[in-house]
């Protein structure tokens, strides 16, 4: 990836339905160039999906977190699945070190967000976890809201 196709990207992550004409004039090149440089990405597998991001995302789930969690033995898997099951957490990545999992979730409240805890801290095969709360989001290259 050349440093036109990153300047591309970054164009894309924060507005994914920009037009080709609006890009092509942003980034000084043809339209023709702009669309067979997002077609190569794709192809290519470097851009996966474009993706809506719901206001109800940004302004529904105000209190957002992180929490690492260490599981026990060859439980993953399972914990996984039953995390899967939780329509408050947004993501689930597999780590290294002393934290097995790190999920980012969001609730309402408070006194939701500690009810979701609590309930991720009863599934079986979870030993420890520890969570922190997101206060802002001074930049982000997801998208921006």
């Amino acid at each position: 990836m050349d440093d036109l196709d990153k300047k591309l990207t970054t164009l894309l992550r924060h507005n994914g339905r920009r037009s080709v004409s609006d890009l092509a004039a942003a980034l000084g090149i043809s339209r023709a160039t702009v669309r067979a440089r997002m077609e190569r990405l794709e192809q290519s597998g470097a851009i996966l999906g474009y993706t809506v991001i719901l206001r109800a995302d940004a302004i529904d789930l105000p209190v957002r977190g992180i929490t690492m969690i260490e599981i026990e033995g060859h439980a993953t898997d399972r914990v996984i699945r039953a995390l899967g099951g939780f329509t408050e957490i947004s993501a689930i990545h597999t780590t290294n070190g002393r934290w097995d999992l790190v999920v980012e979730l969001g609730a309402a409240t408070l006194a939701d967000f500690d009810a979701i805890l609590r309930m991720i801290r009863l599934i079986p095969g979870i030993t420890a976890s520890e969570t922190t709360l997101l206060l802002a989001t001074p930049r982000t290259t997801k998208a921006r809201l």
